[in-house]
């Protein structure tokens, strides 16, 4: 009969591995993924490099799931935002400053999901995290539209064109901390995003 592991056990490797994870996402943030190696990982885990492979078959594997995890956690606040009180206009410029924000607050981190260099397997992820943000700002311009407070226009063109710009925008001020300047890149960079969208001059916002 096969070994199986015991309900406490399972527990143990579970707790292990998110350890790990919350490790490894730690280091990413400060050091970036070329630097973030499993023995780097390993270190900030207080682990043996040798153990990381009992919960990862590879770096790749590993850097995967922290993006996977870190991603969602921002599309899950997203969604919480642009889903929240406000006419669609108000919780569009909303969900721009909340995602431009918490990217400023953690620059690091914010920079290695948005544009460092990355290994294949997660270049698809980003892309398919991408396809998740222009899906969630694509309902709320079809939401203007439909309550006339956006002109018309193609919702999922304009939701890959700010998806496109936020990403860009932001790759300078995330590489160059600058405190001072959040503020105004904040209102910049809401401002554009709602122009892009259509809405009135003078549309105010939070």
């Amino acid at each position: 009969m096969a070994y199986r592991k015991t309900p406490a056990e399972l527990r143990r490797l579970d707790a292990a591995r998110e350890h790990l994870v919350t490790c490894a996402t730690t280091v990413v943030s400060e050091v970036g993924w070329s630097q973030a190696s499993v023995t780097a990982v390993a270190h900030a885990a207080g682990i043996s490099a040798g153990s990381v492979y009992q919960h990862f078959p590879s770096k790749s594997a590993l850097a995967v799931e922290v993006f996977r995890r870190a991603a969602q956690r921002e599309v899950d606040v997203l969604a919480e935002v642009l889903d929240g009180p406000g006419d669609p206009v108000q919780r569009l410029a909303g969900g721009i400053r909340t995602f431009v924000r918490r990217a400023l607050e953690n620059r690091g981190l914010a920079y290695a999901l948005l544009a460092a260099p990355v290994d294949a397997a997660v270049v698809a992820e980003r892309l398919a995290f991408r396809r998740r943000y222009r899906e969630l700002w694509a309902e709320v311009v079809h939401e203007g539209m439909a309550e006339g407070l956006l002109p018309a226009q193609n919702g999922e063109v304009t939701a890959a064109a700010l998806t496109g710009a936020i990403g860009e925008i932001l790759v300078v001020p995330l590489s160059t901390p600058d405190e001072d300047g959040t503020e105004g890149l904040l209102a910049q960079l809401t401002a554009t995003a709602l122009r892009c969208a259509g809405a009135p001059p003078g549309t105010p916002h939070p």
